[in-house]
């Protein structure tokens, strides 16, 4: 008895369905716009702290484990959720497929690119560097 299948014979040998893996990706950017909702704010509310002080105030402030991590949880679901975004309109824009997949790969090096230089500064600053 043979199954029918709507997909492409390459879709079936990738394993995607015909949008790819579009649900996956359309939750993890609604749980990271969750996410940036409330850590925004709090970095917000460090910034704030911050205005006017001086570095080692900063120091001092980044150096409590619990606002440490607050900010690189804030960073890691910006990046995450900056990755995401672009590839969205990159997908939807780009037509060819060698540059979409060149332009892809370049969206998400440099997502993680600025997450880790985000996170080498605030770890430097919160160990005393």
């Amino acid at each position: 008895m043979s199954h029918s299948s709507m997909r492409t014979p390459l879709g079936r040998v990738r394993g995607l369905g015909s949008a790819k893996s579009g649900t996956g990706h359309f939750w993890l950017q609604r749980v990271t716009a969750v996410s940036n909702l409330v850590l925004t704010v709090i970095f917000i509310g460090i910034v704030i702290a911050l205005s006017g002080r001086p570095y080692p105030a900063a120091m001092a402030l980044l150096g409590n484990p619990l606002v440490a991590i607050l900010m690189l949880l804030f960073i890691l679901s910006a990046c995450v959720h900056m990755r995401l975004g672009m590839q969205v309109i990159i997908e939807d824009y780009v037509q060819e497929e060698g540059p979409k997949i060149l332009f892809v790969m370049l969206n998400t090096f440099f997502a993680i690119a600025v997450g880790a230089a985000s996170v080498y500064a605030v770890l430097k600053l919160s160990f005393g560097g």
